[in-house]
């Protein structure tokens, strides 16, 4: 532990802390142990941290692989603030420039060097790097070297080559998101070596996260409104550049002072842009996802995302950029379905597919001067092919591009970029194309938009059903999103020993109707045949496809269809089961479905009523007759409200409405006899019941 004390010398001496924050001390031993490793750490964690000590603690230099020009002059600009001797290398310095900098990495000059991965694939730089004592290599958001990541970029995948390149040096991944797939494609795409990894949790409690269903625009600016006056700071997330301008020129007209900020900006435009919201000249940001990555404003308290993101990745990364001073702060997204059709579009214009790909490759061919070269905008490609999208068309000439049968350059006095075939003579039905791998691409593209839909229809905890989508398994309640805080769920509880058996038998049901996949369930029937099936029907579209073969045929039949039907909902309701998007609604499990089906997690549901027979009716009839006192009640449900607030879980973990009512109507005054009303067990009465007795017992004497 002495590499780790010297580090705490330096974290006070260098950056003036008194001690690591939570998760940064065992990183900090594995690296200064040497080992190989991927960090995930939540968005404020101190990720940088992680790497820029250890640099510091050591002989050497720590290159920086980071993927922003803002975001590694903000980290540069603040390191020399400190005195610490750091550069950076990328494309706005000129090769001379460049080489000048090295030139100071081989005298040992610097202890840290931000390098854009772009740079990695020009091997006169590699060849440069060879001469350098290089003692690690950090790669920043890492997860954009993974194609099934949010923000796949082509030049993060070169890095493992480079590495080879360079002599293998320790190599330490870091990211604030990624899926249990993307940590697998970090460690093998950069060839870490017996890897630690350190996940420090991507729970924010200190976030509250709403999903507000809008039918309308008008609504959408209605809520708009409400967050913006109530929390003043924070940042508006808009899918594309021309919703961008509407809605900052809406909040000019608010009197808001805000900026607007998207990829079609200027460099120049962009940087002052940011940086007026940065030092507190705005008080609001309207951006496309461009905006974020290194955004260092720790009194952001809301993010607002005015239409679906395309992934939960990309939500909850830039959600994560709200109260990164610790302090509460709000997420909010204004859900209406039809906005995921923007999104379809941008996966269709990032994924061509191999037919468009050869398309645009024969028009180059065809088009071509006697340079092999062609000078003409994407629209004219798009309206020669006959193309909708003009983005799949850049996206097939990128493909091009990687695999180096193409280039495109600068085409001097205009501002249209050229393209040239590097290998002519390279026909098109001999182009080399990876066609599963594409086709994998887009369904994984098309799922994460489908898991992005699921979250804003689920009934369940919001920051729950989050952490378990990056693979945390039996997360808590955060106690605080719209669910749980919802008066509406204050009924939902766990279930009792019966209905845990049918929920079970329905899901069993609902597996063998369903496909297994490598990456969960697929769906193959909808919810109407499903409940055919465990009623038992004898209809011919049961028959015909064998489903009376079963086991789980006829199961549930003693409970009746509408009561069947209303079970489907309040599971789906419950992020158990899901309806999946396409031409046919087809239900299937979640994850956490299949985990409930094994009786390996706890679930909570709003249970629909059912007839129970005779007696069943006479207790809810005598029930009623009973007396009940409002004002009593009320109590009653403040004592459930401060119990559930200090244990930071929603109100109706602690007592359900019914329970409350029945407490009201029985007014039991000892724990035995409190154990006879409805929602209360044991454990519940030991934890929570002492209280609302005391205040029963007062209203007894």
């Amino acid at each position: 532990m002495a590499d780790v004390e010297k580090a705490r010398e330096v974290l006070k001496e260098i950056f003036g802390f008194e001690d690591f924050l939570d998760g940064q001390e065992s990183v900090m031993a594995e690296i200064l142990s040497g080992r190989d490793g991927s960090v995930i750490m939540p968005t404020g964690g101190g990720k940088s941290l992680c790497y820029q000590l250890p640099a510091l603690c050591r002989e050497g230099v720590t290159l920086v692989v980071s993927p922003l020009i803002a975001l590694m002059k903000d980290q540069v600009d603040a390191l020399e603030a400190k005195g610490v001797k750091v550069a950076f290398i990328n494309s706005t310095l000129s090769w001379p420039e460049q080489k000048e900098r090295l030139d100071g990495m081989r005298r040992g000059e610097y202890r840290l060097v931000y390098i854009a991965p772009e740079r990695f694939k020009v091997n006169s730089f590699l060849d440069a790097l060879q001469a350098v004592k290089i003692e690690m290599v950090a790669i920043d958001e890492a997860h954009c070297l993974s194609q099934w990541g949010h923000d796949f970029r082509p030049d993060y995948m070169r890095l493992g080559r480079a590495l080879t390149a360079i002599g293998s040096p320790q190599c330490v991944a870091l990211t604030a998101t990624a899926t249990p797939i993307v940590r697998q494609d970090i460690r093998e795409v950069l060839k870490l070596r017996e890897p630690f990894e350190r996940i420090s949790g991507f729970e924010r409690p200190n976030l509250s996260f709403t999903i507000t269903p809008v039918e309308k625009v008008a609504q959408k600016y209605a809520r708009l409104k409400t967050v913006v006056e109530t929390h003043k700071t924070g940042i508006i997330y808009c899918a594309t550049r021309k919703k961008v301008d509407e809605v900052a020129e809406t909040l000019h007209t608010w009197g808001v002072k805000c900026i607007a900020y998207h990829g079609g900006m200027k460099d120049v435009d962009r940087e002052r842009t940011q940086n007026k919201f940065i030092n507190r000249e705005a008080d609001v940001a309207v951006a496309t996802n461009a905006f974020g990555m290194g955004i260092d404003r720790p009194d952001v308290r809301f993010v607002a995302h005015f239409e679906i993101p395309g992934s939960v990745e990309a939500y909850y990364q830039e959600a994560g950029r709200a109260g990164r001073d610790g302090e509460a702060a709000v997420c909010e997204l204004l859900f209406n379905y039809a906005d995921t059709r923007t999104q379809e579009f941008f996966i269709e214009g990032v994924n061509p597919g191999a037919k468009l790909i050869r398309d645009v490759y024969q028009y180059l061919l065809n088009e071509a001067d006697a340079n092999y070269e062609l000078h003409r905008t994407l629209d004219d490609f798009k309206e020669a092919l006959g193309k909708k999208n003009v983005m799949a068309i850049g996206a097939a000439l990128s493909y091009l591009m990687r695999h180096r049968w193409i280039e495109r350059f600068d085409v001097a006095g205009t501002r249209t970029k050229g393209t040239r075939l590097l290998q002519p003579q390279v026909l098109t039905r001999d182009l080399k194309i990876n066609e599963a791998a594409l086709e994998e691409k887009e369904r994984r593209d098309r799922e994460k938009l489908e898991k992005m839909v699921q979250l804003c229809f689920a009934n369940t905890c919001r920051q729950q059903w989050v952490l378990e989508y990056f693979g945390e398994e039996n997360a808590p309640l955060c106690g605080s999103c719209d669910i749980c805080q919802g008066e509406e769920n204050s009924e939902r509880r766990a279930p009792r020993e019966e209905e845990d058996l049918i929920v079970r038998k329905f899901l069993s049901g609902v597996a063998r109707m369903s496909r297994r996949t490598a990456t969960g369930w697929e769906g193959i029937f909808g919810r109407g045949r499903i409940v055919q099936m465990l009623m038992g029907s004898k209809s011919q579209e049961i028959l015909r496809v064998r489903l009376h073969q079963l086991k789980t045929y006829g199961i549930l039949k003693d409970y009746g269809t509408a009561y069947l039907n209303a079970l489907a909902r309040s599971l789906q309701q419950g992020g158990l089961i899901v309806t999946q998007m396409g031409e046919y609604p087809l239900v299937t499990l979640t994850h956490r479905g299949d985990q409930v089906m094994r009786g390996k997690t706890s679930y909570l549901l709003e249970w629909p009523s059912h007839n129970g027979g005779a007696n069943k009716q006479a207790k809810e009839i005598a029930m009623e007759e009973i007396g009940f006192d409002p004002r009593l009640y009320e109590r009653l449900k403040e004592v459930r409200n401060r119990l559930a607030k200090s244990e930071r879980v929603p109100a109706y973990v602690v007592f359900s409405n019914e329970t409350l009512e029945h407490l009201t109507r029985l007014r039991p005054t000892t724990l035995e006899t409190a154990l006879n009303v409805k929602g209360i067990g044991q454990a519940k009465a030991e934890k929570y019941l002492e209280p609302f007795l005391k205040i029963l017992r007062e209203e007894g004497t």
